[in-house]
């Protein structure tokens, strides 16, 4: 983190926000004054916990059918209750702000034209699946699953199973069916909407075998829904109803069913490289509350907006994408290839669609600037107001080629936070400026800090990511632990109490913080602690180096130094220059005790599904695991990406 990095973009006083707003109304609400953002998130996170929450719920409307009694039961983890009494849905708050005569959801797809739905056509949509799904006999509380791409179908089938309070959970058709079942098969759903194929890039990819594999493999599933994309022959059997023959199409008001402000509304998962995926369970009402305030205050986000963020539908980021309409906005979905149209296709389409809300994961900025693009010159990008990353931590140069390059004027908001919430804890706001390299600031209501080894806080060093008090969206528990042992022991061990989120990330005085990488996956070498994404801004802003993982493997002899590995996917081949200067360049901007010892090439890097790199595993395929005991194939990006790096370890690790 630098002590004077330079600023990028600051607030514009005379333009009005949403957060303006809402500042105002809490200061009337509490009779006193917030001379800045970080006080108003101080108070909102100490003291006023509480009636900051409950100022959310009122500034927002929220519509329920019975009041609450409390506001939080506890402040202190886990155990704490939101909004105690009161009974609402998500469904409903999806659909309330849609107006009947504008777009509320537009699809660009590779695999058939773009579609559009305007608010009334999607609630005669909604309707018409929902009386599906009641004829199926989908009860409160019976799950709904989802292997689907990005497209209208997706959003409506959940929504639809959200407005009778049974639970959705989804997976991306890129998933193979292994990785399906490991998550579908925890939670047993009653029907399943599926999707006979997809096209990526430059083929056809058919689904309809894994659709036969998923079904024999899902007992409890009694209704199939067949989505028909390749427009192949569908797949024939007893339960399989097409999409468009699903429901009655005389259904053309919504019916919601009221529930608990805890009652499920979707099941999301964990990254499942190692062991089953974790089955995370979020609430109706805590999503409400955390999405409208991250989208409606930080992301000044409102329905004038059209909003475009690329992700799958196994990734959290479609969850929050699909929230936009919580306010209002209009939803732009893109399903497949993110390049199919060339490397600027997502701001070809940006421009076309009008974006004003544009997001995307941090290594596909990056890539951008590294294929020195130039959108901002060469579309019509005047309506984007705002960008966001996620997924990894953004590094400094991309940050300047997003303002050079994209847009001088849009609000840039790096956010970090989790499937674990299926919100953020840090990223831009409207009234924060924007630091190159780091994240503005922590997200209201979010008690977020870093503390050492011992559980005291530090500031302008590294430290553990925690959370310190509860916050609505973390999660209702894990489905199936009934006793809530996992939950607990996966974000409250380390700390008793207190929210490990797994993460290295170091605050400066003025709020802003940078994400180092996973605390789990710490590079410590004689004794300098640095998180992986350090080691990968440096060693990815060397010339011809497209990406990279890096592994620590310790000595087992007491060598504090242990072994550096470096893997690179890099141009033209990796040879003594670019070696030399990889360690040149570590050397001089990290340090000298973190030049790798080894360096070898992939075409690829191993990442999960949602472009995760598998550091964890790679280690222990080094220290001699079997790549299939370590990492779940279906999983993967590239099923194949870790067979290299066994015959690496096979070679040089193993002799």
């Amino acid at each position: 983190m630098l002590s004077n990095p330079a600023v990028l973009w600051e607030p514009d006083p005379e333009a009005p926000t949403n957060l303006e707003v809402f500042t105002r109304f809490c200061s009337e609400r509490e009779g006193r004054t917030f001379n800045d953002y970080l006080e108003l998130w101080k108070w909102s996170t100490t003291d006023g916990l509480e009636n900051f929450w409950e100022a959310v719920w009122e500034w927002f409307d929220i519509a329920a059918s019975s009041p609450y009694t409390t506001v939080l039961t506890q402040r202190t983890m886990p155990g704490a209750s939101w909004f105690v009494g009161a009974r609402l849905n998500y469904c409903e708050h999806a659909l309330r702000h849609l107006d009947d005569d504008r777009e509320a959801l537009v699809a660009i797809s590779q695999s058939r034209q773009r579609q559009q739905l305007n608010g009334g056509e999607l609630r005669r949509e909604v309707a018409r699946v929902r009386s599906g799904l009641v004829n199926a006999g989908v009860g409160i509380g019976d799950r709904v699953a989802g292997y689907l791409p990005n497209t209208i179908e997706a959003v409506i089938a959940f929504l639809a199973a959200a407005s009778i309070g049974a639970i959705w959970t989804s997976c991306a058709p890129e998933f193979g069916v292994g990785a399906v079942l490991d998550r579908f098969g925890q939670v047993s759903p009653t029907v399943l909407f599926v999707v006979d194929g997809y096209r990526y890039g430059q083929r056809n990819v058919d689904r309809r075998d894994e659709i036969s594999q998923l079904r024999a493999g899902l007992p409890s599933v009694t209704t199939t829904v067949l989505v028909t994309h390749l427009g192949a022959d569908r797949t024939d059997g007893d339960g399989i109803v097409p999409w468009e023959d699903f429901g009655e199409s005389s259904a053309e008001h919504v019916t919601f069913e009221p529930v608990a402000v805890d009652h499920p509304l979707y099941i999301l998962y964990s990254s499942g490289t190692t062991g089953l995926p974790k089955p995370i369970v979020h609430g109706h009402g805590t999503i409400v509350l955390e999405h409208l305030k991250v989208l409606g205050l930080h992301a000044d986000m409102r329905a004038s907006d059209r909003f475009m963020w690329f992700t799958t539908t196994g990734w959290m980021m479609w969850n929050y994408l699909v929230s936009g309409l919580l306010v209002g906005a209009t939803i732009v979905m893109v399903d497949g290839d993110p390049s199919f149209d060339g490397p600027d296709t997502l701001w070809k389409i940006a421009a076309e669609e009008r974006v004003t809300w544009f997001g995307s994961g941090a290594p596909w900025f990056s890539a951008c600037r590294r294929a020195q693009l130039t959108p901002g010159r060469d579309f019509d990008l005047s309506t984007l107001r705002a960008i966001g990353s996620t997924g990894a931590p953004l590094p400094p140069d991309a940050f300047r080629w997003i303002y050079d390059h994209v847009s001088p004027t849009a609000l840039l908001s790096p956010i970090s936070g989790g499937t674990d919430v299926c919100s953020a804890f840090v990223g831009g706001n409207p009234a924060t400026p924007v630091w190159e390299g780091e994240i503005p600031a922590p997200y209201l209501g979010c008690a977020v800090a870093a503390w050492d080894d011992d559980g005291n806080p530090v500031v302008g060093s590294q430290g553990e990511l925690v959370i310190t008090k509860p916050m609505p969206s973390m999660p209702v528990g894990f489905w199936g632990d009934d006793d809530g042992s996992r939950y607990r022991s996966s974000y409250f061990e380390h700390f008793p109490g207190v929210w490990r989120h797994g993460d290295w990330v170091t605050f400066s005085e003025r709020g802003s913080c940078v994400i180092s990488g996973r605390s789990d996956a710490t590079l410590n070498r004689g004794g300098v602690r640095v998180g992986t994404a350090e080691i990968y801004r440096v060693v990815e802003s060397v010339e011809r180096v497209i990406d990279s993982l890096v592994v620590h493997l310790e000595s087992v002899d007491g060598d504090d130094q242990g072994l550096l590995v470096l893997f690179v996917v890099v141009e033209g081949g990796l040879d003594d220059e670019l070696r030399a200067s990889i360690a040149t360049t570590v050397r001089r901007d990290l340090s000298p005790r973190h030049v790798p010892d080894e360096i070898f090439e992939l075409e690829s890097v191993p990442t999960t599904l949602s472009g995760k790199k598998l550091e964890l595993p790679v280690k222990r395929i080094l220290r001699g695991a079997r790549a299939d005991d370590v990492a779940s194939r279906d999983s993967l990006k590239d099923p194949t990406s870790l067979e290299p790096v066994t015959r690496i370890a096979e070679q040089r690790f193993r002799r």
